[in-house]
């Protein structure tokens, strides 16, 4: 199946169904000599882990990691990392009543008309399951990019519905159900959810995200700029619908004279254009917000047809998030980790022996 890699100098593959008995995932290309453990990944899945609260599908995966190769009396070796996670909570019957139906907003149709055939357990391939697999591999490039580096990549919940964050608390996100920075609006997306489920409905999210300590240079000027990966990274996220980059669509409404970042000897005035300059990072802080549909898979009837061409109503039963936005958090960060992984590699094997005659200047 084409289009199952991410990356150039740090490639990740990943492989496996919602409903078969693993999904997983190869590394290629991480440096050696770094200390990793299954600890130093499972953290990661377990923010991204289903049926923590009642606001998140009900499906009950420990999501343990496995690394079956790669590493060494405890350092990665350079080789290909093999990292497993088994599947041990399918309920595939769920789907029987549906599987010559296609559901609406969801693969099923698109993916008949590819491949002749589907997997309806789930949504197979395009299930948001196969995302515990990147966010696996992106904790590995995270933790090389934390430790060698000094980068912190930092994702959140700003927003679910009409219910927006008016504060920012980074040590209040991990203290909800929805990595949300406002300990008054985590309340209100609580209460939201709450009456959404009852009603059979889903909604839409918007997950903003950072990257500080960022090194000048990453990206290329042209089809691989940097911002450019990063849309692709976050595109390939299952429900994301749209990518803005340091201002986004405020740049709409903005002059040239209130957009344009100005540089002083003492460092950047601002960061409307979020840390990426001509494609290349500027080394300011990364900035980004990812738009997140509503949940597919809703009890509300709704018109469709089957494999046949009829008509049909279809309701969608089983466990789902009645906000995919919630777990999306994780995912995002690991998209970024290996993105950002990817190009400091690339930016390592071109121009390291690079020597700029001006030093960066403060972010």
């Amino acid at each position: 199946m084409a289009g199952s890699s991410f990356g150039e100098c740090f490639r990740v593959s990943t492989f496996g169904e919602s409903h078969g008995p693993a999904i997983g995932c190869i590394i290629d290309g991480c440096p050696p000599g770094m200390p990793l453990a299954p600890e130093d990944i499972q953290g990661d899945l377990d923010r991204r882990r289903p049926g923590q609260s009642r606001h998140t599908t009900q499906r009950q995966e420990k999501d343990q990691v496995e690394i079956l190769s790669g590493v060494f009396e405890g350092v990665t070796t350079g080789t290909p990392i093999g990292l497993l996670i088994r599947n041990t909570d399918q309920r595939s019957q769920d789907y029987s009543k549906i599987k010559d139906l296609f559901r609406p907003g969801h693969a099923d149709y698109t993916y008949l008309q590819k491949y002749g055939l589907r997997d309806y357990r789930g949504g197979g391939r395009s299930s948001a399951r196969e995302t515990a697999t990147r966010v696996a591999a992106g904790a590995v490039a995270r933790k090389f990019l934390k430790d060698r580096l000094g980068m912190e990549i930092l994702a959140w919940m700003a927003q679910m519905g009409t219910v927006k964050a008016q504060s920012f608390d980074a040590a209040e996100i991990s203290k909800n159900d929805f990595f949300c920075p406002d300990a008054s609006a985590a309340e209100q997306m609580a209460e939201f959810l709450d009456a959404l489920r009852k009603e059979g409905d889903s909604i839409g999210a918007r997950v903003d995200a950072r990257v500080t300590g960022m090194p000048t240079g990453l990206g290329e000027p042209v089809f691989d700029r940097l911002e450019a990966d990063i849309a692709k990274a976050m595109m390939s996220i299952n429900a994301v619908k749209a990518v803005a980059m340091g201002d986004g669509f405020d740049v709409v409404e903005q002059r040239g004279s209130q957009h344009g970042d100005a540089l002083t000897p003492d460092g950047f005035l601002s960061n409307h254009a979020g840390g990426v300059l001509g494609g290349i990072s500027s080394g300011q802080n990364l900035t980004l917000s990812v738009a997140i549909k509503p949940t597919s898979s809703i009890r509300i009837p709704r018109q469709s047809i089957d494999i046949h061409g009829l008509p049909h109503e279809v309701v969608t039963t089983g466990r789902h998030d009645p906000c995919v936005g919630i777990r999306a958090v994780p995912i995002v960060e690991a998209m970024l980790a290996l993105t950002l992984m990817d190009h400091w590699m690339r930016q390592r094997a071109q121009n390291g022996d690079v020597q700029s005659p001006l030093p960066p200047i403060s972010a």
